[in-house]
C-alpha cells in the first residue's frame, strides 16, 4: 500500500514514504531533496541516467534536478526524504556559493543518522529548538561529502525564461511571449530549455504552480485559496497534478500539517 506522511518544522519538510505501485511522474524541486532508503530498491532517472538506491542508500537531489520515482520490484520501497530550502542550507553551511552534490546515492552510516534523526524528530513533532539543532549536525556531515563546484549554470536565456515563468503562475503558460522576448522560436526554445532543466517549459510551469500552492497551503492552510491563486480550475485539477509530485492530493497534505 502506498502511503506518504509529511510534516514540517525549523523549515524543514519531512517526507515519510512507503511505495508499492505508485510512480512520481517527472518532476524537480526548488529545494534540496535528501533522504535514506529504509527497505527495498528506490529506482530514478536523474538528469537522464538511471539510478538505484539500495537499503541505507542516501540520495541527494541539488535543486531543480528533474526525477521521476519508483520502487524498483513488487516487494516495494520505504523511505523519508527531507526538503530544504537552499538558502537555509547556503546559511547553516556558511557557504556563499551554492552548495553542489555531485555523487546521487552515497553509503555513509554518519549521513544516513543524522538525516534519519532529523526525520524522525520532525515527522514525531518534537520541539522546534531539537530540530534546528539536529539540522546543524546533518548540514556539517553534509559539506564533507561529495560536492561540486563545477555545474552547469543557466544561461542568460534560460534564466530569463525562468523569471517569465515564475512571474506568470496565475494565468494560463504563454510560450509565445517568452519566445518573442527571446527571439527563438517556439521549438528552439522548448528545445533549449529541456536540455537544460531536464524537463519541458510546460512542466516547469506546473511543478512552480503545485510548489507555490504547497507554500501557500503551509502559510495558511487554506487548500481553497491555493487553487484561484495559482489558477488551477478547481480542488480536483489542483489534487491530480499535486499527488503526481508528492503522492498525496494538496487536501491530505493540509490535513497532515494540521
Amino acid at each position: 500500500m502506498d502511503k506518504f506522511i509529511y510534516k514540517k518544522s525549523a523549515g524543514i519538510t519531512a517526507l515519510s514514504a512507503s511505495m508499492t505501485d505508485f510512480t512520481y511522474k517527472k518532476h524537480s524541486h526548488q529545494e534540496y531533496a535528501i533522504g535514506v532508503t529504509l527497505r527495498g530498491i528506490q529506482r530514478y532517472n536523474l538528469d537522464g541516467s538511471l539510478q538505484l538506491s539500495y537499503q541505507n542508500g542516501v540520495m541527494l537531489f541539488n535543486p531543480e534536478q528533474a526525477h521521476d520515482g519508483m520502487a524498483h520490484d513488487e516487494t516495494g520501497l520505504d523511505y523519508v526524504m527531507l526538503y530544504i530550502e537552499p538558502q537555509l542550507l547556503s546559511e547553516t553551511a556558511e557557504k556563499k556559493d551554492m552548495i553542489r552534490f555531485s555523487t546521487p546515492v552515497v553509503y555513509d552510516e554518519r549521513l544516513e543518522q543524522r538525516i534519519l534523526s532529523l526525520s524522525h524528530a520532525i515527522l514525531s513533532e518534537k520541539e522546534e529548538a531539537l530540530c534546528s539543532e539536529l539540522f546543524l549536525s546533518l548540514t556539517d556531515s553534509l559539506t564533507q561529502t561529495n560536492l561540486s563546484t563545477d555545474y552547469k549554470k543557466d544561461n542568460a536565456l534560460i534564466r530569463k525564461a525562468k523569471d517569465m515563468l515564475h512571474a506568470n503562475l496565475v494565468h494560463v503558460l504563454k510560450l509565445d511571449d517568452i519566445c518573442k522576448e527571446l527571439h527563438l522560436s517556439k521549438f528552439q526554445f522548448i528545445r533549449l530549455f529541456k536540455a537544460h532543466t531536464g524537463i519541458s517549459p510546460y512542466q516547469y510551469f506546473l511543478n512552480c504552480k503545485i510548489e507555490r500552492a504547497k507554500q501557500l497551503i503551509e502559510q495558511n492552510g487554506d487548500v481553497y485559496s491555493a487553487v484561484t491563486e495559482y489558477g488551477f480550475v478547481d480542488l480536483t485539477h489542483l489534487n491530480k497534478h499535486f499527488k503526481s509530485v508528492y503522492g498525496i492530493t494538496a487536501f491530505e497534505y493540509m490535513s497532515h500539517l494540521n
